[in-house]
C-alpha cells in the first residue's frame, strides 16, 4: 500500500466539512466549543454581562470574550494549527479504503496502520472515524458469507423470508454460475419432494451441460447407483424407520461404553421396547 496525501473520491465526507469547517460534527473539541458558544450567546441575549457569564460558567474572562466576539463557532476554528500536519495524514487514504471495504472497527484499523509505520495512539483513529458512522455516504454492509448464501439456496422459497429472498436475488445477479447452481438445486428438491424420479436422467444431463464443479462429484455418485437413486426418488417407501432403530441400538450400546455383548444388548433392546 502506497500512502499519499490524496484522498480517494469514495471517501466519506462529513457534512460540516463540506461547508468549510475544519472540525466536523461529532468531533469532541468541536462539539464542546459549539455548546459553549451557544450558551454564552444565549446568556448575552438574556441581558447578562460578560463578567456575570464568566462567574456563572466558571470560564476565564478571555475565553468568554473570544466566544462572545465570534459570530459563529466556525470563527473559533481558525488559526495556525488548522493546516498543521499530523501523524495520521499519510494514513488517511488507507483508512478510507479499508472503511469502504467494510472494515469499520477502529481498533482493527489502528492495528493495521501500526504495521505500516503509524506511531500515534488509538484515540486519534477513533476520533477520526467517528463522523464516518453517521455519514450518509458510509459504506454498505458486508456481503453475506458463503454459509449464509448456502442456507438461502437450500431453503424452500415459500419458507425463506422476503428480505432474504431479495438478498439472494442480488447475490445471484452477480454470479451466473451460482444462479445455475441454484436452479439445479431447486429442481432436485422438487424431484425429491414430489417423487419425480423419472426426471433424474434429464437433470443429470442438464448439470453436466453447465459443467459445475460443485455438483460434478454429486452427479458421479448418483450415476454409480442410478437404479437405487431413481427408486428412492419414485417409490413412496422409505427405510427411515429401520435407520431410526439402528440409531437407537447404537445409542443403547454407547450408554454402556461399548461393553455390551450381543446377549445383554438384545435384552436391553427388547425391554426398552
Amino acid at each position: 500500500m502506497i500512502f499519499t496525501d490524496s484522498v480517494p473520491e469514495k471517501a466519506p465526507t462529513p457534512a460540516s466539512a463540506e461547508c468549510g469547517s475544519p472540525w466536523p460534527t461529532g468531533h469532541r473539541f468541536a462539539d464542546r466549543t459549539r455548546t459553549k458558544h451557544a450558551t454564552v450567546h444565549a446568556l448575552l441575549a438574556a441581558g447578562h454581562s460578560r463578567r456575570s457569564i464568566q462567574r456563572q460558567l466558571g470560564m476565564t474572562y478571555r475565553t468568554v470574550q473570544r466566544l462572545a466576539d465570534a459570530a459563529t463557532p466556525e470563527e473559533l476554528f481558525q488559526g495556525q494549527w488548522q493546516n498543521r500536519r499530523t501523524k495520521l495524514d499519510d494514513f488517511r487514504p488507507y483508512l478510507h479504503e479499508r472503511w469502504a471495504e467494510g472494515c469499520t472497527n477502529a481498533w482493527t484499523l489502528w492495528e493495521e496502520i501500526k504495521t505500516h509505520g503509524y506511531t500515534g495512539g488509538y484515540g486519534a483513529i477513533r476520533a477520526y472515524l467517528r463522523p464516518f458512522r453517521t455519514s450518509p455516504t458510509a459504506p454498505a454492509a458486508r456481503p453475506p458469507s458463503p454459509r449464509t448464501v448456502t442456507g438461502w439456496i437450500l431453503t424452500h422459497p415459500d419458507i425463506l423470508p422476503e428480505g432474504e429472498q431479495l438478498k439472494l436475488k442480488a447475490v445471484l445477479a452477480g454470479c451466473p454460475e451460482l444462479r445455475a447452481l441454484t436452479g439445479h438445486v431447486s429442481t432436485f428438491g422438487k424431484m425429491l419432494t414430489q417423487l419425480q424420479g423419472d426426471q433424474l436422467p434429464q437433470w443429470i444431463k442438464a448439470v453436466r451441460a453447465d459443467d459445475l464443479p460443485s455438483l460434478r462429484t454429486f452427479v458421479n455418485g448418483l450415476e454409480r447407483d442410478l437404479a437405487a437413486v431413481t427408486a428412492g426418488l419414485t417409490l413412496p417407501w422409505s427405510s427411515g424407520v429401520v435407520e431410526g432403530h439402528v440409531n437407537r441400538i447404537k445409542m443403547i450400546k454407547r450408554q454402556m461404553y461399548g461393553r455390551a455383548g450381543l446377549g445383554l444388548l438384545r435384552k436391553r433392546v427388547l425391554l426398552a421396547s
